[in-house]
């Protein structure tokens, strides 16, 4: 995808075991995630990944460039950004369909969404602002306007205090931007590398780990207490999507032109791996338990997923056209008080079966079926 100043970047078997599945409803089943990939075209689309099968099992229809995605916590919609268009399109990850379009500002890039779900931010590159989206009515609350520069990622602090902006500004010094989410104003900025655009934080919130696309590419880890670089690690050239495992031991970064992925020990802010997947790899997701890595390539038009523990790229999913970006479901499993239930969260349950509606959900948390 073009950036304004360059490339953005049935067996007897089977049918018995489901038999058995289906006579024993009360042993709930985990409910499988899903990896969505925004495919930068025009007319745009994302592709869904079965992340057991690695298989391509929907294709939903957006805007035109989609870039950036998140996913809400509970897993029901997912935020997708149409470049193009100026806009957001919100997909019910149920029916896969897209239930809001939302006018934002313009060139969008980046989003991501507060850990209560209630919030979704996003980055208006050529517009120098931060859109702020009420996820429950879907319409924009307000606009951050000062204090950024060609803003592209974004990533929320995990008490949900704090949203982390990239800058990709051609500035000799590119900065970080940190805004106060209860009072939606940039209370400090941070100055590393040149050139942002992907930005990660750890899952106890005490470090941002920011790419650095100017050659030689580079990570810069930010103390968030601080909001000071306290490191800089080398990794491939044009390193892009930035993504965490849950146990924060791992950050895994897209080099795409390198088509490698650099795998970063937090302990050290060492690189301890190379892994080599598609052509032109941007954006990275980790799964809920942390054992795979789902790299979108998009000069392959596919996704390699890499096992975490060899550092070994297991699998290659087909991701429909130009593939760019990626977020993971959260493969939340059966609920266990009635309060999970509510806010449409019972559409991510299975036990194997989706929940028909909200009272099927409480029927379950009451009695186990």
């Amino acid at each position: 995808m073009k950036r304004a100043s360059g490339w953005l970047p049935l067996t007897v078997g089977w049918y018995l075991v489901f038999l058995l599945r289906m006579a024993l409803p009360a042993i709930p089943a985990q409910a499988q995630s899903r990896a969505y990939v925004p495919n930068t075209t025009v007319p745009g689309a994302v592709s869904v990944i079965d992340t057991a099968t690695n298989t391509l099992v929907a294709t939903v229809a957006v805007g035109r460039s989609p870039f950036g995605i998140a996913i809400t916590p509970d897993g029901t919609r997912a935020y997708v950004v149409n470049v193009s268009d100026d806009s957001v399109s919100v997909i019910d990850t149920a029916s896969n369909t897209v239930v809001a379009l939302v006018g934002i500002g313009f060139f969008p890039i980046g989003v991501a969404i507060t850990p209560d779900g209630t919030r979704a931010y996003v980055t208006n590159n050529q517009e120098n602002s931060v859109s702020v989206i009420d996820t429950l009515t879907n319409t924009v609350v307000a606009t951050l306007v000062s204090g950024f520069s060609g803003p592209f990622g974004v990533a929320i602090t995990p008490d949900g205090t704090r949203a982390y902006v990239t800058n990709f500004t051609t500035l000799t010094a590119s900065f970080v931007s940190v805004i106060d989410t209860a009072s939606n104003i940039v209370t400090a900025t941070v100055v590393v590398g040149n050139l942002l655009e992907g930005v990660a934080i750890t899952p106890d919130g005490t470090r941002a780990y920011v790419t650095s696309s100017v050659s030689p590419g580079s990570v810069s880890v930010i103390d968030t207490a601080t909001n000071t670089a306290v490191a800089t690690i080398g990794v491939g050239v044009l390193p892009a999507g930035v993504a965490i495992t849950p146990d924060g031991t791992r950050a895994y970064v897209a080099n795409q032109l390198s088509s490698t992925v650099s795998v970063i020990d937090t302990a050290t802010n060492t690189a301890v791996a190379t892994v080599g997947v598609g052509k032109y790899p941007t954006g990275v997701a980790i799964t809920p338990d942390g054992t795979r890595a789902y790299v979108a390539n998009e000069g392959s038009n596919t996704v390699s997923v890499i096992d975490t523990a060899t550092n070994t790229v297991v699998a290659t999913a087909a991701a429909g056209v130009t593939p760019d970006w990626v977020a993971i479901t959260p493969g939340i499993g059966p609920p266990t008080n009635k309060n999970q239930c509510k806010k449409g969260g019972w559409r991510v349950f299975t036990i194997p079966r989706k929940f028909k509606n909200q009272g099927d959900c409480v029927s379950f948390v009451n009695n186990g079926k």
